[in-house]
């Protein structure tokens, strides 16, 4: 399977999450290419499968990955696609913050007119080192309000890696499926 993986990042977690996606793909023998939404990216015809990963901030993705899917909806609804949503609510256990962190995902996909095979929401990583006082600030108060960590001389990284892992052996299997 010729794999494209193309994301957006704010802190690094989502390149982080991609770089580990295409590693794992590669040791199952496939052919990946990895693109930062921000630079010179790879049209997607030609290959076999895509992965879209983009952060959620404030509730937005980076303006980077809505542009590129828009620009490639036409023949990213026509390959197999799995948009990974990256975010902390997907590290949390409450029902209500899901159903927020859905109808966000779902009306980003609606805007950007690509309809994927997979939607995944994967956690991503709480990066106190990588925040301004302000943004350290709010985002201690966020995680003390959820009962998160609140520790701002760390970094805390939650992301499921078998999850990460699962997205190959999907695509994989709808690959041999569709062949």
């Amino acid at each position: 399977m010729k794999l494209l993986i193309v994301y957006g990042t704010t802190e690094g977690q989502t390149r982080k999450i991609c770089t580990f996606l295409r590693d794992e793909a590669k040791k199952a023998g496939h052919e990946v290419s990895l693109n930062d939404t921000t630079r010179t990216v790879l049209h997607p015809d030609g290959f076999d499968a895509i992965v879209v990963g983009a952060s959620l901030h404030a509730e937005k993705y980076q303006s980077s990955v809505k542009h590129y899917i828009r620009e490639h909806s036409e023949v990213l609804n026509n390959m197999l696609g799995v948009f990974m949503s990256v975010s902390l609510t997907a590290a949390a256990n409450e029902p209500e913050s899901w159903e927020e962190l859905k109808t966000i995902t779902d009306e980003f996909l609606k805007v950007t007119g690509w309809q994927p095979d997979y939607v995944e929401q994967v956690a991503g990583a709480l990066r106190y080192s990588k925040y301004n006082f302000f943004k350290k600030f709010i985002m201690r108060m966020i995680a003390q309000k959820s009962g998160g960590d609140t520790d701002p001389s760390k970094d805390y990284e939650y992301t499921d890696w078998e999850q990460v892992k699962a997205i190959v052996a999907k695509l994989e299997k709808d690959f041999i499926e569709q062949s």
